[in-house]
């Protein structure tokens, strides 16, 4: 079944929730093959993740955000800019 392509309000988030994981993961000295072993998921989706070019069910970013030692709050926040 097709899904409908996601909102630019929907782009815009995941780019920025992507930008967060690189961040958080870059901070805490971790290389993409490590936070994806450390999360259960490939690298390729880590990769993805951090361009803002995939989504995940939820349980994929709680455990990408114990990997990088953050709440999940702090990788789905608002930012300032909306």
């Amino acid at each position: 079944m097709p899904t409908d392509p996601p909102s630019a309000w929907t782009r815009t988030r995941l780019q920025a929730i992507g930008a967060r994981l690189r961040e958080t993961r870059t901070t805490a000295g971790l290389s993409q093959e490590k936070l994806a072993e450390l999360a259960g998921v490939d690298r390729k989706t880590v990769v993805r993740l951090e361009a803002g070019q995939r989504d995940v069910r939820l349980g994929v970013w709680m455990c990408l955000a114990r990997a990088v030692g953050v709440p999940l709050s702090y990788l789905v926040r608002e930012s300032d800019g909306g």
